[in-house]
């Protein structure tokens, strides 16, 4: 049984999960009983002042995240807030800042603050920052500072790569591809240099209790993802995962929410057994999966490699997903790609909810159906994931004289140019119904 919600905050607690229960168009009882069960997170800071409260978890919708935030590189302040903007106005559930580089809690400050959904961040980033950037040397003691201030700012959920331990390098460094993840390159290099043991999982009862007092969940990065196919469902990748199941029972046991991360690259029929085994070894916990991709030939367009592999995920156990965009692998997301990534993972979302039967998933599908058969443009319009591209690129292809001046759709508008009039089938079904009535 998951403690996070005792008698002293339960208050504040109840009101955000009736928040979320609003959100979700279902009962606080069940946002409460799959979050004592652990099989739901609430990330939901005390300190985030300006939340809007979303609860993560098979019970419910499947969720999708944007990773935002500056390279040492490229990009600046404003141009991270203007992905900001763009991502929430994309219907990202969830946003992660994993800047690098100087001056990052004014950058995250400015985030929180116009960030209404549940904010993420990796410390150990800015941790190395703080102490030269050279990975192998940063200072144990200066990540703890930084999650102890990111948890005091106000934000809601961590990635922790607290699974990788010293014993498991070994077994990373025999891969095609190595190790991939920048947290756990970053670990692993600290923890050959100095022959020591990971001080996130040494000290983990420190992080704990960080985590509790400012209800912060932690999300059990994954160290050891494998970075391609070759690499998928290996002992690396398992060591480190039966590491954070026992991760999992700690933070039940010590009042911390908890969701844990899970894989990077994955043939398309590894998904099932990946998914379904975290969900044994990690005792149900919420998963939280970067794609997976599902071939690693796909660059340019890895957001549409990636959301195959998701929409696999959430069906057979995924609760959140963190969207790839188009820039994978070849540098930092523009804007526009930002926007990208998030629609073929929030179509990924969709498509896996309406697969598992979750109540209510499909009922968005019929209705545009209906639309459709009705030709109500308009309402087509109104109901699509990105209504505003599709009425684009609908008008596009229209002559002016099948629109009224104000670009609004004429309602006898009874097909579209990929069939014409003559050999629209919906037409032709409706004439046939016509004569038999």
């Amino acid at each position: 049984m998951n403690t996070q919600f005792d008698e002293a905050r339960s208050g504040r607690i109840t009101a955000a999960m009736h928040a979320a229960a609003k959100k979700e168009k279902t009962t606080t009882d069940l946002v409460r009983s799959e979050i004592a069960a652990g099989r739901a997170v609430l990330p939901a800071n005390r300190n985030h002042r300006n939340l809007q409260p979303s609860v993560i978890g098979r019970s419910f919708r499947t969720k999708v995240n944007a990773n935002i935030g500056l390279s040492t590189e490229q990009s600046d302040c404003p141009r991270e807030m203007r992905k900001l903007t763009v991502a929430l106005a994309a219907g990202a559930d969830c946003v992660m800042d994993l800047s690098v580089g100087s001056d990052l809690a004014k950058l995250r400050r400015q985030m929180l603050e116009s960030c209404p959904v549940p904010f993420g961040t990796v410390p150990i980033y800015e941790a190395v920052c703080r102490t030269g950037g050279k990975v192998e040397s940063f200072d144990p003691e200066a990540l703890f500072e930084v999650i102890r201030e990111q948890a005091g700012q106000g934000v809601d959920f961590m990635t922790l790569h607290a699974g990788i331990l010293k014993e498991h390098v070994p077994l990373a460094l025999k891969r095609k591809a190595g190790i991939v993840s920048r947290g756990g390159a970053i670990l692993a290099s600290w923890m050959r240099r100095h022959k020591a043991q990971n001080p996130l999982y040494e000290r983990w009862d420190e992080i704990m209790e960080i985590c509790r007092t400012h209800d912060v969940t932690v999300s059990l990065g994954d160290g050891l993802r494998p970075g391609c196919l070759a690499d998928a469902s290996d002992r690396a990748q398992f060591a480190e995962l039966s590491v954070l199941g026992r991760l999992v029972r700690s933070c039940r046991k010590g009042g911390v929410q908890v969701m844990v991360e899970g894989p990077g690259h994955v043939p398309f029929n590894q998904i099932r057994m990946n998914m379904e085994r975290e969900q044994k070894i990690c005792h149900g916990a919420p998963f939280y999966v970067l794609g997976p991709v599902v071939t690693d030939v796909a660059a340019g367009y890895d957001h549409i490699s990636s959301a195959i592999g998701a929409t696999a995920a959430a069906t057979y156990g995924a609760t959140l997903l963190c969207y790839v965009t188009p820039a994978e692998h070849l540098g930092l997301p523009t804007d526009e790609e930002v926007r990208e990534g998030l629609m073929a993972f929030r179509i990924a979302a969709h498509a896996a909810d309406v697969a598992r039967g979750l109540k209510g998933a499909r009922d968005w599908d019929d209705a545009m159906t209906d639309a459709r058969i009705n030709f109500d443009w308009e309402k087509q319009f109104k109901l699509a994931l990105d209504g505003k591209r599709a009425k684009e690129r609908f008008l596009k292809n229209r002559r002016q004289k099948n629109v009224r001046a104000s670009g609004a759709v004429q309602d006898k508008l009874d097909h579209c140019t990929m069939c014409g009039a003559e050999f629209c089938a919906m037409r032709i079904t409706q004439n046939i119904s016509n004569k038999k009535s």
